[in-house]
This record gives C-alpha cells, structure tokens and sequence, in this order.
C-alpha cells in the first residue's frame, strides 16, 4: 500500500485526469495505511514512517485544503482524523478536474502549477 500511496502521490502531482470514482477508490489505499499503523508493531512504524510522513508531505504539497467540501459532493467523507479526504488536487484537470470545479473547487490547469 505504500507503493498505492506513493503512485497516487506522483498522479497527482502531475496531474490526475481519471474519474471522480477512480480518485476516490484510490484514497483508500492511504485509509489502509493509516488503519494497519495501529496494528502493526513498534520497529516497523518506526521504520515506515520517514517515508509515509515524505508521502503525504508531497501530497499536502500538491493538493489544496477545502475541508472536502468539493469531494464531498461525490462521496461521502469519512472521519475526520482522515485529512487527505478533505484535500483536492491542486492541478485540476482531465475529467477529475471538471467534476471537482463543477462542485466549486479552485486549482491551476496543467502546466501552469
């Protein structure tokens, strides 16, 4: 699931253009990553956690904060311990892109981020 989260990261910093559906079953994967945290022992959080907190880092950086009230409008939002669903990408484009304006979100066209 790093590696789901990781892939996620780098589509949406160049630009992730699938469907809304798409976008959302994708979160997931960082929902696994923060549920399987409390599961796991001590020495491989410790050992996971540098390149997770670079992950989402990454993703903070390439995503904008709108409290989900733009992926609200096509999903339901879960917790709110859950903070990257209240996030939308930041270079909005392709088909995410104009269901996410359509629901009022604001972000940059390709290449102009």
């Amino acid at each position: 699931m790093v590696d789901a989260w990781a892939a996620l990261t780098s589509d949406i910093e160049r630009g992730y253009g699938d469907y809304i559906h798409e976008y959302t079953n994708d979160l997931y994967c960082r929902n696994w990553l923060h549920e399987a945290w409390l599961l796991l022992d001590d020495h491989i959080v410790q050992l996971w956690t540098p390149q997770i907190k670079a992950l989402d880092d990454r993703y903070k950086a390439a995503t904008i904060d709108d409290d989900g009230m733009a992926l609200d409008q096509f999903h339901r939002l879960p917790g709110p311990d859950l903070w990257w669903w209240r996030r939308h990408p930041r270079i909005l484009t392709g088909d995410l892109g104009r269901s996410l304006r359509s629901a009022g979100a604001i972000g940059t066209a390709p290449g102009t981020a």
